[in-house]
């Protein structure tokens, strides 16, 4: 070390504050808006991080300090290796406006040598960097926001106009579990909007072609076909092991039975539908303070007005508009960005681009998701809708 940057570091201790390891452990655990910000590069964070703190590179400091701290007067601890570089970054705190900035005398390795906690973080590998690079340059999303994609895990029930465009681009983004429920084969006439299949696998098991082509995508991640009908007897088993449901299918009597198993087990259910040139994305989840299926149709239609896709039709690129909706709806859920449709009805028509957002009240005597009410068991409409999935 230069005698210029003894001396430069030697005046900096004069002017700003600096914390041994207890101290900063006190008030970590006396404060909880204190943010501790490590600022080491990516490859030294490998050997461990203080617990919660928040990790900005020093080279990306100025870059993207305001837009994750925008509260100039939060108090904030920072540490990197051995307590020099930190003190300069608290003098740019300063620069930059941050009131309240002080330094951890002798970095992690002091904090280490305090017999203080620390985790190991999880982190992105090179090929994940890159992969995902788009991502990352999102300050809203950024690592943390791609590890919880990551480590998440969603189900799509119903391989076909809805599930096929919604598994694509969820295994995109790097969701690190995802099911595919489907008892259905591909048939010719499904090519003309479930793009997940070729001509070449008609007959072929929807789950096996959906799966070899997702992983053909994204190698990384774990995908878990399900070639079964849903029913009462197993949506339990296979919904307790996802997140949250998507729902892909085309028919009322699985919409039900979804929405039925979500309330009893608090899962956030993602509805799509499409019927000719119009189409519809909804989140239910009572638990989390909105409505269910439920409150909008407490009852499906007769089947002679509810007419499928096989009768009424519908144009190939709406489940594919109407799908991905239901894929960003899943992604802000999980990374926590934006307003997810939560207790709203988006509704789309085609022929006219023309968008509506429909508020959904929750119904109080909700026979399902009323407080207070029992659950009332599932209702077999199976036999009243024969619409594949």
């Amino acid at each position: 070390m230069s005698n210029f940057i003894k001396n430069h570091l030697g005046a900096l201790k004069k002017v700003h504050k600096e914390v041994s390891p207890i101290e900063a452990s006190q008030l970590k655990s006396s404060n909880t808006n204190i943010v501790f910000l490590d600022i080491r590069e990516q490859n030294e964070i490998v050997t461990g991080m203080i617990p919660g703190a928040l990790h900005i590179s020093r080279g990306f400091l100025e870059f993207e300090i305001e837009e994750v701290i925008q509260d100039k007067s939060s108090p904030i601890i920072v540490y990197c290796a051995s307590g020099m570089r930190s003190l300069l970054v608290v003098d740019t705190l300063k620069v930059l406006g941050y009131t309240n900035a002080c330094s951890i005398l002798g970095g992690i390795k002091g904090w280490i040598g305090a017999g203080l906690d620390i985790e190991k973080p999880i982190i992105l590998s090179t090929e994940q960097r890159l992969r995902y690079s788009r991502h990352l340059a999102i300050p809203e999303v950024s690592e943390s926001g791609q590890l919880k994609l990551l480590n998440s895990k969603v189900l799509i029930v119903g391989a076909g106009g809805l599930g096929c465009p919604c598994s694509l681009y969820l295994a995109a983004a790097g969701i690190g579990t995802i099911g595919i429920i489907d008892s259905d084969k591909v048939e010719l006439s499904n090519l003309q909007r479930q793009v997940l299949y070729n001509s070449n696998q008609v007959g072929t098991l929807k789950t096996v072609c959906a799966c070899d082509r997702i992983l053909g995508l994204n190698p990384e991640i774990k995908i878990n076909g399900y070639s079964l009908r849903l029913n009462h007897e197993n949506i339990e088993e296979i919904f307790q092991g996802y997140d949250l449901i998507i729902d892909g299918s085309d028919n009322f009597a699985t919409r039900y039975l979804i929405n039925d198993a979500c309330v009893k087990l608090k899962k956030i259910f993602i509805h799509g539908s499409v019927f000719r040139f119009e189409g519809q994305v909804a989140v239910f989840a009572p638990h989390l303070g909105g409505a269910c299926y439920r409150c909008l149709f407490p009852e499906p239609p007769p089947p002679e007005s509810a007419p499928s896709c096989v009768d009424a039709g519908v144009l190939g690129v709406l489940p594919g508009i109407i799908g991905l909706l239901q894929a960003t709806e899943a992604i802000k859920i999980i990374t926590g960005l934006g307003s997810p449709l939560l207790g709203d009805l988006f509704c789309y028509n085609a022929l006219t681009n023309i968008t509506q957002t429909l508020h959904i009240r929750n119904n109080p005597e909700c026979n399902y998701c009323a407080q207070g009410k029992p659950f009332p068991g599932y209702v077999d409409y199976e036999t009243l809708y024969s619409c594949k999935i």
